[in-house]
């Protein structure tokens, strides 16, 4: 059996609108749940990799429904830690052409906000773990949960674990008193993998590209190597860089690709027009799974890895939820070419 991969974050209560409508329209909302660790942890144990997810949900009915929820999934949750009142919630409009979807956050006081360091006990987490992963999202959160997350990632360092990382900037978090280029850097240090775009690089690392414009309808992959390679001069824990390459046409429709960075390598993938998106909120999270799977799989074979990663967060544009319900069959039917969507008989 394959190592298992651990996972940290914060999970909400997902409220979205029905179809395309907004919320000044809407008298009823679909709820799931969903939440970037969470969301790659389901796309781990779709693949079969043992994965734990660690987070602090409340002692309540609803609480139990997340944790539920996630086991469905063959998520393992016996390391969430409880205590606090709420879990946090996120409102959903998804957005339709010119229009772009929006996200209210209603997670201030949640249960995960009030986490501290030394309520995880992160060496028994560990053990039998070969892979840890954690987001931007979590420190962002709250000081508590930056500084979790950090006591989280020097012990998986001691411990000899893989750390991966999706910086995942998110200005509308940042709310605590500290910029997010003032806590990630201490953070990433401790990282072996980095996922980002020109947006997270920039934010979280003060590291620009050069050359890009992506509302100009076309990423050039290259412009992003000397990001990658300025990440690994300042981290010099950092072994890959990988880069996720969406530009949007309009909201239905994006062009989706990915670059892998090693150090010597620059990789380019397959770019996919997804050209009728039911659901993007997760996309990037379906290809950190996809990544991390693909690296644990296809060892010494990055462009592979990289290839099943954006295939597999292409068709995450094709599902309803943060979780990204596909097989690793119906991923390599898309890596093999056969993008037809004819009916499975």
């Amino acid at each position: 059996m394959k190592k298992k991969v651990v996972t940290f974050g914060e999970i909400m209560l997902r409220l979205s609108t029905p179809g395309y409508l907004r919320f000044t329209q809407t008298k009823e909302f679909t709820a799931t749940y969903g939440g970037g660790e969470a969301n790659v942890a389901v796309s781990l144990a779709n693949y079969g990799i043992p994965v734990d997810y660690v987070s602090r949900l409340p002692e309540n009915d609803l609480g139990r429904a997340c944790r539920m929820d996630l086991q469905k999934y063959g998520v393992n949750t016996e390391n969430i830690i409880h205590g606090g009142d709420r879990l946090g919630i996120y409102f959903l409009e998804t957005g339709a052409v010119s229009r772009g979807s929006k996200v209210v956050y209603d997670r201030a006081n949640s249960s995960f906000s009030e986490i501290k360091p030394g309520m995880v006990d992160w060496a028994n987490v560990f053990q039998e773990a070969s892979w840890f992963h954690w987001t931007g999202i979590t420190p962002a959160v709250s000081q508590g949960a930056a500084d979790a997350c950090l006591e989280a990632i020097q012990k998986a360092n001691a411990m000899g674990l893989t750390v991966s990382c999706d910086l995942n900037y998110r200005k509308n978090l940042w709310k605590y008193g500290k910029a997010c280029y003032e806590v990630m850097p201490d953070l990433v240090s401790g990282t072996d993998v980095v996922l980002g775009n020109e947006e997270d690089a920039a934010m979280a690392l003060n590291i620009h590209p050069e050359g890009v414009d992506v509302t100009a309808g076309h990423v050039e992959g290259r412009a992003y190597e000397s990001v990658s390679k300025q990440i690994m001069e300042k981290f010099p824990k950092v072994k890959k860089v990988i880069t996720t390459l969406r530009s949007s046409i309009n909201a239905n429709h994006n062009n989706w690709a990915g670059v892998l960075y090693n150090g010597k390598s620059l990789y380019e993938s397959h770019q996919y027009q997804i050209t009728h998106i039911v659901d993007r909120v997760g996309g990037g999270d379906s290809f950190m799974g996809g990544l991390i799977y693909g690296l644990l799989s296809y060892e010494g074979d990055d462009q592979r890895a990289l290839e099943f990663a954006v295939a597999a967060s292409c068709l995450k544009h094709t599902v309803f939820g943060d979780f990204n319900q596909i097989r690793i069959e119906e991923v390599e039917k898309l890596m093999g070419g056969d993008a037809s969507g004819r009916v499975a008989r």
